[in-house]
């Protein structure tokens, strides 16, 4: 969490990225099921998946963009928006990198970003388009202040 957040402290700008990387487990998939209610049978029905033409179990989806939330709640993003472009399926035990950059910051601390998501193949599995608030002045020296606590 550290490196995120000192780079946040320092101030952001167009241009910014940040990295990281996750392997997607049975647990994931139960734990976000749990959450969700989500029990789409592509996620556990091994018939169900082939009837569809996957090669095997589907992460959900949302469960893979919410990558980004790990970088944002990092940041101290405040989101007013996302779009989601799901491209491949994600199976279990795949892993995924997200590279997230910001593409716009204005003077007021609105900010543009897009998530790219690929797969141990680094074939694109995801796409996201990202809008909100980047935390300002004060706000950066709060986040300041849990760096130090941490």
């Amino acid at each position: 969490m550290t490196d995120i957040r000192r780079r946040t402290v320092a101030g952001l700008k167009a241009g910014d990225t940040f990295t990281l990387t996750r392997t997607f487990t049975e647990q994931d998939v139960a734990a976000f099921t749990a959450v969700t209610r989500d029990h789409n049978p592509i996620h556990f029905h091994e018939g169900f998946v082939k009837s569809k033409g996957f090669d095997a179990r589907v992460c959900h989806g949302l469960l893979i963009g919410g990558m980004i939330t790990e970088i944002g709640g990092q940041i101290g993003w405040l989101a007013s928006g996302m779009s989601f472009r799901f491209k491949k399926p994600v199976y279990l035990n795949d892993t995924v990198t997200c590279r997230f950059t910001l593409s716009q910051v204005d003077a007021k601390n609105r900010a543009e970003a897009e998530a790219v998501f690929t797969n141990q193949q680094g074939e694109i599995v995801l796409q996201a388009f990202l809008y909100g608030l980047l935390p300002n002045p004060q706000e950066r020296e709060l986040l300041e202040v849990l760096l130090d606590d941490s």
